[in-house]
């Protein structure tokens, strides 16, 4: 075969392509009109109504939060992603049949990667599906009991003073430091995953080089560059032709690193005569207490799983509670109160009974992920073609493989559901006000089954880093910050403060 004739065939292909998204795109442009249901306009042939997210002018929460405002008469509405009908779903109630009532059609969350690209990364909860989701959720859940979650606080009150006397090296002969709080708290979540996880140093307060390190890795996993936002819209919108590319979030490097230190850690431990207290070890456990020999693929799993969902959710939600207790003075001196006398009651010791009793510090916490939920999206997929109907009236069949989208931030500042959205009051969480607050307008972790079964565990890794800051130290805004502040339009769907969360700590006066 000529040069011409490959050059015909690889153009021809190309037309063909061409004239298959258009066509693709015509059938879909007026899928919800056809149904009843409002449906986006200004949708273009192969990208739909999800532009933004390919020019990185919008992340997906900010994207799904301005389609949620854009359309405020409607229970839900219909939108292209890419050349795929997706749904918006904008009422409590519909949130609710989608994650509980009717969640067996809705089990499966739309971001769905393939076995053969990332093995892995597919068993994470989050991830994965059928029966891996079943027996992972059941082992997780038992991982973080109250129980187990009294051992793991042990370890984390060891990285507390690590933040602590890093803070103080840092402050060394000066009076104040300017610090960014994603990079400080991400040293904090980063090094509780590798003592509470791992049994192992994480060199997170470290600031020299270590080769090879979990703080190298975790960077290289959850930082990504362009390409690694690119890759994530493409598998979130086409995971057959993803999985035909065999794209993948985890590169073989990244693989390859978890495999081995797995391995490194089970052949470490076969040489111990005293049992470790750490996630790691409860896992193995768990495995033969089945009958089983540790299953190498399984527990690097676990452990990588421990790692994406203990280290960027919760260093990012920290840089964000740390933000507010900055910006309003008040409240942070509440907080510091609350914090000195908890723990003057425990003898300045931070333990699981001690965290526990941080009741106001809870308030602090669900209100910033009020206003800044870092996971301020779910994406859905229907598994069984299921009939919605909105309280407007709305209603329509979701045929099976459906993205289905609950807009998280939008009903989380929407003035229906939240008097002065835009306010930051800790008070909405009161226990006295808490009962009030609307079910399904308020889900930072998920709800129903597929609810972040780590919940307990962040909030307790979070509450730690903070009575470590503000028993010693205050937090001042820096001008370094941009206010107002904002999501980072090209982390895919983590919500960072754009531009970081800069502040001033400084020691307290004896």
């Amino acid at each position: 075969m000529d040069a011409a004739t490959i050059l015909a065939a690889i153009l021809g292909g190309f037309v063909l392509l061409i004239l298959y998204f258009l066509l693709a795109h015509q059938n879909a442009k007026n899928y919800w009109k056809k149904r009843g249901i409002p449906q986006v306009p200004g949708s273009l042939p192969v990208v739909g109504n999800t532009l933004p997210l390919l020019t990185q002018t919008h992340n997906l929460i900010t994207l799904m939060e301005e389609l949620y405002n854009m359309n405020k008469d409607s229970s839900m509405v219909g939108y292209l992603h890419m050349f795929r009908p997706a749904l918006l779903v904008r009422d409590p109630d519909l949130v609710k049949t989608v994650l509980q009532v009717e969640f067996q059609n809705f089990n499966e969350n739309f971001l769905m990667l393939s076995p053969e690209n990332d093995p892995l990364l597919c068993r994470n909860p989050f991830f994965s599906t059928g029966q891996f989701w079943i027996a992972g959720r059941k082992r997780l859940t038992y991982a973080f009991s109250s129980m187990r979650l009294k051992v793991l606080v042990e370890s984390i009150r060891v990285v507390s003073h690590k933040l602590d006397a890093y803070i103080a090296k840092q402050l060394r002969g000066k009076d104040s430091l300017e610090v960014e709080l994603k990079d400080l708290f991400a040293r904090f979540t980063l090094e509780a995953v590798a003592n509470a996880g791992f049994g192992m140093e994480g060199f997170s307060f470290d600031d020299e080089k270590h080769p090879g390190s979990l703080k190298e890795m975790a960077a290289k996993v959850l930082q990504p560059n362009t390409i690694d936002n690119i890759k994530f819209v493409l598998i979130l919108s086409t995971p057959t032709l993803s999985k035909l590319l065999r794209l993948s979030f985890l590169s073989a490097e990244i693989d390859r690193y978890f495999r081995s230190l797995v391995k490194e850690i089970i052949r470490v431990r076969k040489e111990e005569t005293v049992p470790r207290n750490d996630f790691f070890q409860l896992m193995s456990d768990l495995e033969k207490s089945e009958g089983e020999q540790i299953d190498i693929e399984s527990m690097t799993a676990y452990c990588l799983s421990f790692l994406v969902d203990g280290y960027e959710t919760s260093s990012t939600t920290l840089a964000y509670v740390g933000f507010v207790l900055a910006k309003y003075p008040d409240v942070q001196e509440k907080a510091r109160e609350e914090v000195k006398s908890v723990l003057a009651k425990h003898k300045n010791t931070i333990n699981y009974d001690c965290l526990k009793e941080l009741t106001y510090m809870d308030q602090v916490i669900s209100e910033a992920m009020r206003i800044y939920p870092t996971a301020g999206a779910l994406t859905k997929m229907c598994t069984k073609e299921t009939r919605l109907t909105g309280s407007d009236g709305l209603s329509c069949v979701i045929e099976k493989g459906t993205q289905v989208i609950i807009p998280v931030k939008g009903l989380h500042n929407d003035p229906k559901y939240w008097k002065d959205p835009e306010v930051f009051d800790p008070e909405r969480f009161s226990k006295e006000n808490a009962k009030d607050i609307r079910k399904f307008t308020y889900t930072p972790f998920g709800e129903g089954p597929r609810q972040c079964v780590g919940m307990r565990m962040a909030q307790m890794q979070m509450k730690a880093a903070l009575t470590a800051v503000l028993d010693k130290y205050s937090l001042e805004l820096s001008p370094r910050t941009r206010l107002p502040l904002k999501m980072d339009p090209q982390i895919g769907i983590i919500g960072n403060p754009l531009g970081g969360v800069w502040v001033y700590m400084k020691p307290l006066s004896a």
